[in-house]
């Protein structure tokens, strides 16, 4: 799964990346986003505008919207026929912004926390699907990250990574208006070899723990923990 996520880059690092992008809001970065936060997100709806969406999806059919947070990962696996999913994958797609993600591993009865991140490049592009609620002229807009089985990189952490899309091709096309075969054909596990990872201070484990030093490697080492 992914349950954490930081985006600490520059608007520049961003607009370098994508051409003509519009930032919609002003610019926010956070080391540790966590479910029901709003983060960076680009949305098949506008492709060119960076817009700033819930984590945790709300179906558009959902009776009170307050169900925000539960539905942070979708899983790619038949994702076309889950209730919640079906109709975003074929008609609300979205790209989420990172820098990196987090992930816990189990050592006996302890988890301990790990940055995953692309080795050539700062940004990273994940997979995901949106919504919007609307009742009463209020509207609530959110996404879920889609995940696939981990590759080799990351499989000693965890089970489940995102689906990331690693290059500026999948990326737009995932915006764009394609069938749900082709969609399907841009989910899967990234190749091996492109992804490093390093454990980090367990102050993680709060979310409202949002500082610098949530990227600094620690000495991979079990019983070591700060």
């Amino acid at each position: 799964m992914c349950g954490r996520y930081s985006f600490a880059l520059t608007e520049g690092q961003v607009k370098e990346h994508f051409n003509q992008v519009e930032i919609a809001h002003i610019w926010r970065t956070s080391y540790n986003i966590a479910p029901t936060q709003h983060a960076f997100v680009m949305t098949n709806q506008q492709p060119q505008k960076l817009q700033y969406l819930a984590w945790g999806l709300v179906p558009y059919w959902s009776n009170d919207g307050q169900n925000k947070g539960k539905l942070i990962n979708a899983r790619m696996e038949g994702i076309e026929s889950k209730p919640s999913f079906r109709m975003p994958i074929r008609e609300k797609r979205c790209l989420v912004l990172a820098d990196s993600y987090y992930e816990w591993k189990l050592y006996g009865t302890q988890k301990r926390p790990y940055r995953i991140l692309l080795k050539n490049q700062p940004l990273m592009v994940m997979a995901g699907i949106w919504d919007a609620w609307n009742q009463g002229g209020y509207t609530v807009k959110t996404f879920s990250i889609i995940t696939a089985p981990a590759n080799e990189d990351v499989g000693h952490i965890h089970s489940r990574m995102p689906v990331i899309l690693d290059t500026k091709e999948k990326q737009a096309e995932w915006l764009s208006d394609i069938n749900l075969t082709r969609t399907k054909s841009l989910l899967g596990t990234l190749a091996t070899g492109q992804l490093k990872s390093y454990p980090v201070t367990a102050k993680l484990n709060s979310t409202r723990y949002d500082k610098p030093d949530l990227h600094i490697e620690l000495p991979d080492i079990p019983d070591l923990f700060s």
